[in-house]
């Protein structure tokens, strides 16, 4: 299952040189693809020669994109977004910094909205009984069949979502709070679950004692929760696969869980 952890200096980051990371770039020259023009400039020692050559040609391969995409074409905004940056700048990459201010932007504004309109602004599909599936381990010729799995968790997601508009105002409150928060020595923090797959979850986070939270995450979505510092065991059933994994809390943190399963 495939796990990523990023926010607010929850996580370190490790870069790689191009070398290190395995990838050739020894034909990048002939290279008509941008993403692989992108990702060599994000790699790329920033003395590398090629680098003259190729940023122009994929900021003209971003335009021509931009230019000729249809409407509603999801990856124009990435574009976009990728060809203002390498007008001011020699790559797209981002430092952690720039990363975690990024995120926290968009969680401030997201539950300032929701605070405004006094309901969730996330658009979800409520989760049903209906069977989940799991893929085979192993994707051969001879592999069973993909497992069916009952959605045991449907009415006790359905339940966690619908906060009334008094709960919902509170917990909206307190998670703007701990967004806005920098001290170090608050008894609290923020953790946000980021949900890639395409089923509805529950994230269970078990700490010391009788310290238990349940967090609902749409799918292909995120959502936010407030816990007390400490040490915790996360666990969810994804698509119906088990995931569960030991977290240290004492600075915000940010789980994605998942990709894409069939429901």
């Amino acid at each position: 299952m495939k796990k990523i952890f990023l926010i607010f200096s929850a996580i370190f980051f490790v870069n790689f040189s191009a070398q290190k990371k395995g990838k050739d770039y020894s034909e990048i020259l002939k290279s008509k693809n941008i993403y692989e023009i992108n990702a060599f400039l994000r790699d790329a020692h920033p003395d590398d020669p090629r680098r003259s050559v190729l940023k122009p040609r994929v900021m003209e391969m971003m335009k021509d994109y931009i230019k000729n995409a249809k409407p509603g074409d999801s990856k124009v905004k990435q574009m976009q977004d990728w060809l203002a940056m390498l007008k001011r700048r020699p790559s797209t990459k981002i430092s952690f910094e720039e990363m975690n201010a990024n995120i926290k932007k968009k969680q401030i504004a997201k539950y300032q909205k929701e605070l405004q309109v006094g309901q969730a602004a996330v658009v979800y599909t409520p989760s049903n009984p209906q069977n989940v599936y799991i893929a085979p381990t192993i994707a051969t010729p001879s592999a069973a069949p993909a497992a069916a799995i009952p959605d045991a968790e449907a009415s006790e997601f359905n339940m966690l979502m619908a906060d009334n508009p008094v709960e919902h105002k509170n917990k909206t409150v307190k998670i703007l709070n701990s967004l806005f928060d920098n001290d170090p020595n608050a008894k609290e923090c923020i953790v946000m679950i980021e949900n890639k797959s395409d089923c509805n979850i529950i994230v269970r986070m078990e700490g010391i004692g009788i310290t238990k939270y349940r967090l609902p995450v749409p799918a292909h979505g995120d959502n936010s929760i407030v816990v007390q510092k400490g040490d915790y065991l996360f666990t969810s059933i994804v698509c119906g696969a088990q995931y569960a994994s030991q977290k240290t809390i004492q600075k915000p943190l940010m789980v994605a869980l998942g990709s894409s399963a069939k429901k």
